[in-house]
């Protein structure tokens, strides 16, 4: 986009070729002034959007924890239950019950409710 460029004569009054040059002026001033707002409108929309995304980011990584800390906490228990099979299958059993609730929360980004 090229800038325009205006020669402005300095009379005593206003001569048709003055006002005709204003009315330019005016029309230009008024065209940056509604694409201005457009682009005002377009950051804050970026910007909400942005705050979604962080949002979204600081979820997964909370998901991303908690996923650790259970895994973690398995590799204890199943080390602390290998000589008691009784306890092992007591661990396994509640594994599995909660598998569906576990799978549905991961597939939905969200993190179960205890």
């Amino acid at each position: 986009m090229s800038t325009p460029h205006f020669i402005i004569k300095f009379q005593i009054g206003f001569d048709a070729e003055c006002v005709e040059l204003l009315r330019t002026i005016a029309g230009v001033l008024t065209q940056a002034d509604a694409r201005l707002s457009e682009i005002q409108q377009q950051g804050e929309l970026m910007s909400k959007e942005l705050q979604t995304l962080k949002d979204q980011v600081a979820a997964n990584n909370t998901l991303v924890e908690s996923a650790i800390t259970l895994i973690g906490g398995l590799a204890t228990q199943i080390e602390a239950l290998k000589q008691d099979p009784v306890a092992l299958q007591g661990l396994a059993d509640s594994l599995r019950a909660e598998d569906t609730k576990l799978a549905a929360a991961l597939a939905a980004n969200i993190t179960p409710e205890p």
